[in-house]
């Protein structure tokens, strides 16, 4: 199975999960029926200066494995980009909580949950998680792309 990235947007090039950045996370989501989850390991070079990841680079995962859901619902509901958008949502909020200290090149699991859906507007629930334990988690709210 494809990932939702390598199939809904191949082009891009966002540095989390663009399947087109070269230097980016190239962060890759699958559907596992009503959520959306991926595997993430990350690099020595995201270290948050005490041996463990980085805030920022924890905000982009959870923020670009949102998108994949939101995405991904969309295009399960018909929901598909504008003329002139790259894709049908883009984010308008995110809400990050750290629970506890992520580890550091070592894999985490991702899973996001679709919390509200409409044509104009999606919410998902997203979290890390690291030995059956929540790292970090975060209220993604997305908004229809309108290019202007």
């Amino acid at each position: 199975m494809d990932a939702i990235q390598d199939r809904l947007f191949p082009t891009a090039t966002c540095f989390g999960c663009g399947p087109a950045s070269e230097k980016g996370l190239r962060l890759k989501s699958f559907p596992d029926g009503d959520r959306v989850v991926a595997r993430f390991t990350s690099w020595p070079e995201h270290d948050n200066g005490i041996g463990y990841l980085n805030g920022g680079i924890i905000a982009t995962v959870l923020d670009c494995h949102s998108g994949a859901a939101v995405q991904h619902t969309a295009d399960d509901r018909g929901w598909h980009p504008l003329d002139g958008a790259l894709l049908a949502f883009v984010t308008a909020g995110l809400d990050v909580r750290y629970r506890r200290p992520a580890p550091l090149a070592t894999e985490v699991e991702l899973i996001a949950e679709l919390v509200d859906a409409s044509e104009d507007a999606i919410t998902v629930h997203t979290r890390m998680e690291f030995a059956g334990k929540v790292h970090a988690e975060a209220e993604a709210f997305w908004k229809r792309w309108r290019p202007r």
